[in-house]
């Protein structure tokens, strides 16, 4: 996935509509209808959106006789995990070389002194 792709997906999903309609697809497969109907907007919003959401790769559509039913790419989910979980490692990473450090800090710092601290 390239970082435009990425881009995309994570604007895609900026909406919270978008977000709704992610969340319910999550359970399964659903049509246009099906997904427009717990909203107070047309049809046609809700396809706008389900567009953002095609664009982006998040989602996709299958024909199955006459249904168009909208369906999740889980493949993208799995990059977008991959690309967080770098950054999170990171973060973590850096959070274990603080704690060392202060680890190391405290060791250093005399007996009497920690007392002190502890009394105040």
């Amino acid at each position: 996935m390239t970082d435009d792709q990425l881009s995309r997906v994570f604007a895609a999903l900026a909406d919270p509509t978008r977000r709704s309609i992610v969340t319910r697809l999550a359970v399964g497969d659903a049509t246009v209808n099906e997904l427009a109907a717990p909203y107070d907007v047309s049809v046609q919003a809700v396809s706008k959106h389900l567009k953002v959401l095609e664009d982006a790769g998040v989602v996709g559509r299958s024909r199955d006789g006459q249904r168009r039913p909208c369906h999740l790419k889980a493949e993208v989910f799995d990059l977008m995990t991959k690309w967080i979980e770098r950054y999170r490692q990171q973060a973590e990473e850096r959070y274990q070389r603080l704690d060392a450090v202060l680890e190391q800090m405290n060791a250093a710092e005399p007996d009497h002194q920690r007392r002190e601290g502890q009394a105040s």
